[in-house]
């Protein structure tokens, strides 16, 4: 498939990798109008990891456009053969996935609620069901299943060669074994690369390097956090009962999956701690070679393949296949523009979904590069959601096996990670140890999650065991003084001449405001989808701070560097590891401040700021609540922290964690980016509107000014397609609801839950909820939680205090 020996001077962007996501990325540019596009392989297509992969394609993803990616996946599959005639191999036989503990039917009946919310094809069904699908499955030991008929698998190499086949058939060419030996950047920007056949002059890179990502993106300076794991299948020969195609079957309690191979068994598994692999171990020369045999590795798994499937007892084996994966620190793969050099785009890290993934993550990287931005919102694969210190080695060699371990592990809320922890540490770290902290570990940080249990949480989908201990702390900062620690949240300094009409460019709100003033703002795209939102502190006449979540730091920092106009006086810099932050909250917080001599701080107004020094430390207090309580966050240098603590303790007030945070901010329906809000939600479906300053030219306005007056004729006449954002208050002080749960009116879904938590101050469930606007004026409305109809009432604001009088108080 290699054009000619000379690769042109010059291409529209260049796709550098030859499996299923370069072959994707290159056949959607070319469908998108880019006939100039071209793809460099340094081996053959689809040598590394595309060739060996089990392809697999299971449509449901934890997230609607994560699913809406792969179903694009299965609808170019089943067609692409129609288009090009290159069969793909497309064989539709369906999932099926089986339960064999209580707690796995529960994730499975959370599954099936999923699917109906997002219009996927999946019923749950009994364990003798189950059987007759699959009639080789030991089912004793099933309790049920989750049938997915939509699913199925392709051949991996007959895909790449019907994508490449369409990218030609429009204009892309491709060269294969050629190297990429250097990105050319100049001034934070793309200019060309260098390749063993000569040069390429373009804007625009594709990196779809699979094991060797992490090691080319460096050549531009680009941070791209994977690893390699070894990665098992067995293979059989044919066996009896075996007479065509089957649906692939998953036993994820016993970390396996099976599917018919040409009348055999296909037997893989995601075993619980995976087997790193440095790349420079596998070599720029691993192409279509396997890593050697390992059974005593494979063992444990083998067992628990026979338990499952009697009939390979009597199986003879073809061979134990391994061979390497690439994994991220989280789970999830990188999909979109890099935030340190404009014009390089990530495709890669796919933790084995590359096949499943690709057709759509491909149209969609294909699309970000030609029209400036993602189809949809996919902040899951947001290259900018790691910071620097997971591209170090070692770190991701020892979280790598982890992940690959993870893959099919049942998703209790409050899981988490127990490798390369500590990675970054807020300067208060000691002393919540003192205190007995449960940290939980965001963007690198190490963040408490609630104070004073010993040893590991117990993980279920009921009550959890820090549920009362989170009511401690929320009792606290209800009834006493509390201090939560926002250290980790990302702060950034705008500084400059420029500083105020650059910011009433990118953000909504109007920066023009006084020095000592605070407000709230969002960061919004030309179509007015919320790309963050923060708090704006103006510090003097050519210095802002913003304040914005502490996994967005990066991706904020890109935002606005491109945002910049040529010659701009702006300086942009992250502070965030420069100063600490303690916010402190409670009806006596004011007491708190008094005994240490800041008594200023009483007369400071809501949403405002001042300079002042307690217990003899410079502070910087703003007047502002995450968690509807009167108080202040308290900003000082990082090192001044532990004393500024130790001081507010020293009066009596009590430390305070996440949960207790994330339970206090759903009651007063706070909304959080990633949860409620992202680039899919607009500010008006939101809520947002007091963040909008129409009079100024900010990013986004004109779509909005469209978007007002649509959804003011829509609601006018009913509210039809229209949607808006609500708090649900659940009846029943039992029922547990997580996210991500389908609402129903009248049996037919009308929304989804977005955050939930138990509200400690009205002593019921809640959550946040996007709902169709007339179904958000209903009395009562029911959440599907794992199969079970819980009742709950929309409510048009917070649960607590709607009025918001005790934070301003």
């Amino acid at each position: 498939m290699t054009d000619s020996a000379s690769v042109p001077s010059h291409a529209s962007v260049v796709v550098i990798g030859g499996g299923v996501m370069g072959c994707s990325t290159l056949y959607h540019l070319a469908k998108a109008g880019v006939t100039d596009a071209v793809l460099i392989e340094r081996d053959q297509l689809t040598s590394g990891t595309t060739w060996h992969s089990a392809a697999q394609v299971r449509a449901l993803r934890s997230s609607r456009n994560m699913t809406e990616l792969i179903r694009y996946s299965i609808g170019l599959y089943s067609t692409l053969e129609q288009e090009t005639g290159q069969a793909t191999g497309w064989i539709n036989k369906g999932s099926l996935s089986i339960a064999t503990s209580p707690d796995r039917m529960v994730h499975i009946e959370r599954q099936a609620a999923l699917a109906r919310l997002y219009g996927v094809r999946a019923e749950t069904v009994s364990a003798g069901v189950a059987r007759d699908i699959w009639p080789l499955m030991n089912a004793e030991d099933v309790l049920g299943a989750v049938w997915s008929p939509d699913d199925g698998r392709v051949s991996p190499s007959d895909l790449c060669a019907a994508l490449i086949k369409g990218a030609k058939a429009r204009g892309a060419r491709v060269f294969e074994e050629t190297a990429v030996t250097g990105i050319t950047v100049e001034g934070n920007r793309v200019k060309g690369l260098e390749t063993s056949r000569g040069p390429i002059r373009t804007d625009a890179v594709a990196l779809c390097t699979g094991l060797w990502s992490r090691q080319a993106a460096a050549m531009a300076g680009v941070d791209v956090p994977v690893y390699p794991c070894e990665h098992f299948y067995l293979l059989t020969k044919p066996v009896p009962g075996i007479t065509g195609n089957m649906p692939t079957l998953s036993d994820h309690d016993s970390h396996l999956y099976i599917r018919d191979d040409s009348g055999g068994l296909l037997v893989g598994c995601f075993e619980p701690m995976g087997k790193p692999i440095a790349p420079e171990v596998l070599g720029e020369s691993f192409a279509f070679q396997l890593l050697p045999e390992d059974w005593d590795h494979f063992e444990p798994m083998m067992l628990n393949a026979l338990h499952r499937l009697p009939a390979l007892e009597t199986a003879e084996v073809k061979t134990l296949l391994n061979g390497p994966e690439s994994f991220t620190p989280d789970g999830a793969f990188l999909l979109g523009p890099a935030a340190e050099t404009d014009g390089l785009y990530l495709g890669c890290g796919m933790n084995s979904v590359g096949v499943a993934t690709g057709g759509g993550a491909g149209m969609a990287l294909a699309h970000c590069i030609t029209e400036g931005a993602m189809p949809m919102d996919l902040h899951e694969v947001d290259p900018a959601r790691f910071p620097g210190c997971w591209n170090d080695a070692a770190a991701l060699a020892d979280r790598a096996p982890e992940v690959l371990g993870k893959h099919y592990e049942i998703t209790y809320p409050g899981r988490q990670w127990s490798s390369a922890r500590n990675l970054r540490q807020s300067p208060l770290e000691p002393a919540w140890r003192k205190h007995g902290a449960c940290f939980g570990q965001t963007y690198g940080w190490e963040r408490p999650l609630y104070f004073g249990k010993t040893g590991e949480p117990t993980l279920t989908f009921g009550k959890p065991d820090w549920l009362d201990l989170v009511a401690r702390e929320v009792r606290a900062a209800h009834e006493e003084a509390a201090v939560f620690d926002q250290s980790t949240l990302g702060k950034i300094a705008v500084m400059g001449p420029d500083a105020e009409t650059f910011l009433n460019r990118l953000c909504s709100n109007d920066a023009a405001r006084a020095p000592g003033s605070l407000s709230f703002t969002l960061l919004l795209n030309q179509d007015g989808g919320i790309e963050e939102d923060a708090t704006l502190l103006r510090l003097s006449d050519e210095a802002y701070r913003l304040s914005v979540g502490t996994g967005a730091v990066k991706r904020v920092m890109a935002h606005l560097r491109r945002g910049l106009l040529p010659r701009e006086r702006v300086t942009l810099r992250d502070e965030t590891e420069d100063f600490a932050t303690l916010a402190l909250a409670g009806p006596k917080a004011r007491f708190v401040a008094d005994l240490l001599g800041a008594e200023d701080l009483r007369a400071l107004p809501y949403f405002r700021h001042m300079e002042l020094e307690i217990a003899g430390i410079p502070v910087q207090a703003a007047r502002l609540s995450y968690v509807g309580e009167a108080g202040w966050d308290l900003t000082c240098a990082a090192k001044d922290a532990p004393a500024l603590w130790a001081a507010l303790e020293q009066e009596g007030a009590a430390p305070a964690g996440f949960h207790a945070q994330t339970s206090m901010r759903i009651e007063k329906r706070f909304l959080a980016y990633g949860h409620d809000i992202d680039t899919d939600v607009d500010p008006l479906t939101a809520g947002l509107g007091f963040a909008l300053a129409w009079d100024t030219d900010f990013i986004g306005r004109e779509a909005l000014e469209r978007r007002r007056e649509q959804r003011q004729a829509a609601l006018a006449t009913g509210g039809g397609g229209e949607k808006t954002i609500v708090s649900l208050l659940l009846h029943d002080a039992a029922n547990m609801p997580l996210g991500h749960e389908p609402v129903l009116l009248e049996g037919e879904i009308v929304g989804q839950t977005n955050s939930a938590a138990f509200g400690h101050r009205v002593g019921l469930p809640v959550a946040i909820a996007t709902l169709d606007w007339a179904a958000s004026k209903a009395d009562t409305v029911e959440i599907d939680i794992a199969g079970h109809l819980a009742t709950a009432s929309p409510v048009d604001g917070a649960v607590f205090d709607a009025k918001g009088l005790r934070m301003r108080g």
